[in-house]
């Protein structure tokens, strides 16, 4: 059986329970595992402070709440560095929400920017996502970009797909 399969197999109501029977090479009988289902939580944004005065920040997976996560990390590291901030950016090819996607790039794009556009075969799939609220906010969700310090908008920003980009801040 596949990782796959034997996930899609495993998955339910979180906190119910599901027995694994384990088949294992030189084991003269299988073993038989209780296991009790749960949400499972990626942490989309991972930041440290380096030492004095530099700060690393990185986009492991895009999210729904990435931009929130990525301004609440921001904050943290300006007020633990001050200005002089190198953040490090890793993000992933997988995006899981776009609007996350948004969030994190209007954080460090003049407003209005084009951050993507798609282009589906009907027409309603054709769309240009900016650096505007209405575009990385869900619902009445308050403006998380609105207290990150100034000087983030001047980053130069690099595409990096799989590869690190680091960014003085």
């Amino acid at each position: 059986m596949s990782l796959n399969d034997a996930v899609k197999r495993m998955r339910g109501k979180p906190k119910s329970s599901i027995k694994l029977t384990v088949l294992r090479k030189g084991e003269p009988k299988p073993l038989e595992i209780t296991l009790v289902r749960d949400v499972i939580k990626v942490q989309s944004i991972k930041s440290k402070l380096v030492e004095p005065g530099y700060g690393y920040l990185r986009v492991v997976q895009f999210q729904e709440r990435s931009g929130e996560n990525m301004a609440r990390h921001l904050n943290t590291l300006y007020k633990s560095a001050g200005s002089k901030v190198w953040c490090w950016i890793c993000a992933t090819t997988r995006v899981d929400w776009l609007n996350g996607a948004v969030g994190v790039s209007a954080a460090f794009l003049p407003p209005k920017s084009v951050v993507v556009t798609t282009d589906g075969r009907t027409e309603d799939a054709k769309r240009k996502y900016l650096a505007i609220t209405e575009d990385y906010l869900r619902g009445d969700s308050e403006d998380y970009l609105k207290g990150l310090p100034a000087a983030v908008k001047t980053v130069p920003m690099v595409g990096a797909g799989e590869r690190r980009v680091g960014l003085r801040l």
